[in-house]
């Protein structure tokens, strides 16, 4: 059901998509939040009501703000290709614009979910002062903690609604250390803000080097490495820099590792390898040859595209990545967007790195426990064929918070069969698997994880 929806002033009400068929049957407003006056640093969001069945549950809906990792990735893959409620149809490129259909399993079934183009240079955010992308963790984070100050002063209807911040892989990093300085905020008085109730993080990056020393023993434990090449590890590598390893043996051993594992695709080990399409800029690499780069530019008008992403088999899980560059680069689409002119020339998936970032979180395990202690509702979850961020490293650092277990290890369901394992433990913090699923689990098992998000948004056992 689809309720009367009326967009900020600030806002743009977007009723239809190029590529889909007939009107939204969501609510979708675009828009763009000033977080850096000095620099011109605006930060671009889809927000997406919640499809509930009545206003009445619209209106007391839970609120997620959501993030999506990666090096400065647009949140579009949270909405069109996670748990938004559209999905690009992957089917064989000819040129013409990439159609939508609509995902039945998303998340904002349940909940209102605004996502947000962070850092900026992410998707369409952007800075009209060149010194203004360079930004890092922290400095990312307060813009993210500015934006959702004046958006929430701008929808006010919205700040009594049980709020949650969520996003996976390397946002994992993010999400805890805004919680943080948004909850330190919230007591110190700042306004306007709706009342915190937790967050979510999914296969999460935690700036720790379990994040990839887990990686041998799960390689191991599934068969890509040899017990050989895995007790040698053990043997000549605790204590070392998995980067830049000061052992001689240890570095043969992780270099003999990083080669098997480069075998096989890291985020789902079942699938085949792909090219990751999208994913980056690639400069000088066309897609199948010219035909399909003029068609775009002469029919639909959409200039200059100096960065085509390789185009993947249509099997491989990345096409529909390779699919999104056509469409959010045409004309049509960034009419419909509301896409200030002149901001973004050209829109990629994700940035190679070329635009300056610093690291400066560190490891994030302790905006963890701070944020749990104070009474936060916690769900960390992993896809358990991650070999990116494996579940295994998840587990070691959520048991190091010392955290006692209220609810033991046990199978969680859907349709009568295990949808995947969990384990409940003091602070409000619960553990998940999604059985056979990845880096990004929403996106391959989308009915397992809507499950998994419904119950636990609405406090119910998983």
């Amino acid at each position: 059901m689809v309720v009367a929806f009326a967009a900020s002033a600030t806002g743009w009400v977007v009723s239809s998509l190029p590529g889909f068929d007939g009107y939204l049957p969501f609510n979708l407003e675009t828009g763009y939040v000033e977080v850096d006056e000095a620099n011109g640093v605006e930060l671009f969001y889809y927000f997406v009501q919640a499809e509930s069945e009545s206003e009445a549950e619209t209106a007391a809906a839970p609120f997620v703000l959501w993030l999506t990792g990666g090096h400065r990735c647009s949140v579009f893959s949270g909405l069109a290709y996670e748990i938004g409620p559209i999905r690009l149809v992957v089917e064989p490129y000819n040129g013409t614009l990439p159609r939508l259909q609509y995902n039945r399993n998303s998340w904002t079934k349940v909940s209102h979910i605004l996502f947000v183009d962070s850092p900026v240079g992410a998707g369409f955010s952007f800075s009209r002062e060149p010194k203004g992308y360079d930004v890092g963790d922290i400095s990312a984070s307060l813009q993210l903690q500015e934006f959702l100050s004046k958006w929430f002063n701008d929808h006010p209807e919205y700040l009594g609604n049980p709020f949650y911040i969520g996003g996976d892989s390397y946002a994992g990093k993010i999400v805890p250390f805004l919680a943080q300085i948004i909850s330190e905020g919230i007591d110190r008085g700042r306004r306007p803000f709706p009342p915190l109730e937790g967050y979510l993080v999914g296969n999460p990056g935690t700036g720790e080097i379990i994040d990839y020393s887990s990686r041998v023993p799960y390689a191991h434990g599934v068969g890509i490495i040899s017990d050989q090449l895995y007790e040698t590890i053990l043997g000549h590598c605790q204590g070392q820099d998995f980067f830049n390893p000061s052992n001689a043996l240890c570095a043969q051993a992780l270099n003999t590792f990083n080669n098997l594992i480069d075998q096989v695709q890291k985020s789902q080990i079942l699938l085949d390898k792909c090219v990751y399409a999208s994913a980056v800029p690639n400069i000088g690499r066309k897609t199948d040859g010219s035909d399909g780069r003029r068609t775009l530019r002469e029919e639909m008008g959409a200039g200059e595209l100096n960065h085509p992403p390789a185009r993947p088999p249509v099997s491989c899980m990345t096409y529909g990545y390779y699919l999104s560059y056509f469409w959010a680069n045409d004309r049509r689409t960034r009419e419909a967007l509301g896409i200030k002119k002149g901001t973004v020339d050209e829109w990629v998936r994700c940035h190679d790195k070329e635009l300056p970032y610093t690291n400066d979180l560190g490891s994030v395990i302790k905006y963890h426990r701070n944020v749990t202690t104070r009474g936060y509702r916690a769900l960390v979850y992993s896809g358990d064929h991650d070999l990116v961020i494996p579940h295994l490293g998840t587990q070691a650092w959520v048991r190091s918070l010392n955290f006692s277990i209220v609810d033991d290890w046990k199978a969680w369901h859907l349709g009568g069969q295990s949808a995947g394992f969990t384990i409940g433990y003091s602070n409000s913090l619960t553990f998940a698997t999604i059985k056979g699923r990845w880096d990004t689990a929403p996106e391959y098992e989308p009915e397992r994880c809507f499950a998994m998000f419904s119950r636990w948004i609405l406090n119910r056992p998983l």
